[in-house]
């Protein structure tokens, strides 16, 4: 089973979590939401350089990785939970430096099309928007390299919202959940474009990611880390004692 070392780098004015994911094993590896600091994060993988992360689930450093004989890590493929411009505005740049598939929801493609003009509405410039190479589907699941996960399908943040599952041979589950749910909160359904709809997002939260194991760690894509079993528990928006479609209408992150 694949062995899991994460990392997180809290990238652009919105502090946007794009996750850098790799198999100790084979040194493959996955980018889920590369948004922005295309260089800061290119640097780190490829040779250890500059700025590294923010946060890392076992400590390493290049030495590091050289005394253990760890295979080099291979950026085989770019993955996206959702189309917002601060998850997916420098995926134009990770393109063309790795020359991989990209993999994106189907229902976010018309919303990835209007990238570089959202982001203008916030004072913000990027690349020409990407077009998505790949899509997947609600239950799939997903070999990249030797990297494998399931796809849960949760849209209501956007249409094409999507939280990816990973096993870890070496303890608990990993769901990258994006913006469908936060630690306290849930993804905005007030924002132009993306089809938002709090009851939809309330039901995507309890079919796909409650019925997970209460100890899987949730990585949003902004603010701390939390577990499913946490947000069931106290999740105002969504959690056992939230109602049926939530206490509020919307949540407080993007």
């Amino acid at each position: 089973m694949q062995r899991l070392y994460i990392e997180h780098f809290l990238v652009g004015a919105l502090q946007m979590r794009c996750s850098v994911i790799t198999d100790f094993n084979s040194g493959d590896t996955l980018i889920v939401d590369g948004g922005e600091e295309f260089g800061r994060i290119s640097n780190w993988i490829d040779s250890f350089h500059g700025i590294g992360p923010d946060w890392m689930n076992v400590n390493m450093t290049e030495d590091i990785w050289t005394a253990e004989q760890l295979p080099k890590r291979k950026v085989c493929g770019l993955i996206n939970t959702h189309a917002h411009f601060d998850h997916t505005g420098h995926i134009p740049h990770f393109l063309q430096h790795y020359h991989v598939d990209w993999y994106l929801h189907e229902d976010d493609f018309f919303l990835q099309s209007l990238a570089q003009q959202s982001a203008r509405r916030w004072g913000f410039e990027i690349p020409e928007p990407a077009t998505a190479t790949k899509s997947f589907t609600d239950g799939e699941f997903v070999e990249v390299g030797s990297l494998k996960f399931t796809v849960h399908h949760t849209p209501g943040h956007t249409l094409g919202g999507c939280c990816l599952e990973f096993e870890n041979a070496e303890g608990a589950r990993h769901l990258f959940v994006g913006d469908t749910i936060f630690a306290g909160s849930v993804g905005r359904t007030d924002l132009p474009h993306s089809g938002g709809d709090f009851e939809l997002l309330s039901t995507s939260i309890r079919k796909k990611i409650w019925p997970l194991p209460h100890d899987t760690i949730i990585h949003p894509g902004h603010g701390p880390l939390t577990t499913v079993g946490k947000e069931f528990e106290t999740n105002p928006y969504v959690g056992k004692n939230a109602g049926e479609f939530g206490t509020y209408g919307f949540g407080k992150y993007a």
